[in-house]
């Protein structure tokens, strides 16, 4: 484990892998960390790749930063982070949700910087997200309750940790700026879509509500392909074999 300032805001950042192209992996908000990927996708893909994990601010060990939660300051974070590999490494990012949509922004402003970008149910705009409402207008133990069954039960047979989630739900419901940092940011014009030149690969959920938003994707993004696997929104947690398995065929295919 690492926390290194990044941006101006410590970030816990995990490192696995000696060897291989770089893969910078990003997890959705909320109940997402960095845990989304560690004990999932990324040990398979550090076989193969210098992985690179970190939590977003607000977010697991990171620094509970009161603000800056919106995509731009958020991709900045992204590039002070995958900013330690060579100008010469070609970066393949892997995005959850938010973090997907960070990934996103990213991928267009540094275009010569990505070789491959794997979107997992992105939501755009993230202000439609209808697992937004889930989070709005509640106390944490009822965002613990409106999560899909599984995850919830999930997470309330983990006694300790679940407590410690409670409360980081509280605090990035409460004391920052990150719902509506959400709900007011914005799309991205087909046009920004279209001139992305990177691979790209869209996994989402059967069931999710961002599901059109991969079509959009699959159809606007050049060269783009979308996967549809078994679950929800919450994929990660929901389907983890399912998504590793698309995520490393995502990367290595």
């Amino acid at each position: 484990m690492s926390l290194e300032i990044r941006n101006g805001v410590t970030l816990h950042i995990e490192r696995l892998g000696e060897t291989g192209s770089p893969v910078v992996m990003l997890h959705g908000l909320f109940v997402g960390s960095m845990a989304s990927w560690y004990f999932t996708a990324a040990p398979a893909l550090a076989k193969k790749h210098r992985v690179l994990l970190f939590d977003l601010r607000g977010h697991g060990k990171s620094e509970r930063a009161p603000s800056g939660y919106d995509v731009p300051t958020m991709t900045a974070d992204l590039e002070a982070v995958a900013g330690e590999f060579s100008a010469d490494d070609k970066l393949t990012l892997v995005g959850h949700s938010y973090g997907a949509v960070i990934a996103l922004s990213y991928a267009m402003l540094h275009p010569q910087r990505v070789q491959k970008l794997v979107i997992v149910d992105a939501p755009l705009p993230v202000s439609r997200l209808e697992e937004l409402n889930t989070f709005t207008g509640k106390n944490p133990s009822e965002m613990l309750a409106a999560l899909p069954a599984d995850l919830a039960t999930t997470l309330s047979q983990k006694g300790r940790q679940a407590r410690r989630l409670a409360e980081a739900l509280r605090f990035l419901a409460t004391e920052t700026t990150l719902l509506a940092d959400l709900r007011h940011a914005e799309d991205i014009e087909d046009g920004a879509l279209a001139a992305l030149t990177c691979s790209t690969f869209c996994i989402y959920g059967s069931r999710s509500s961002c599901l059109p938003v991969g079509e959009r994707l699959a159809k606007k993004i050049p060269n783009a392909r979308l996967k549809i696997i078994d679950g929800g929104h919450f994929l990660p947690a929901e389907a983890p074999t399912a998504l590793a398995h698309a995520i490393a065929e995502a990367v290595d295919g």
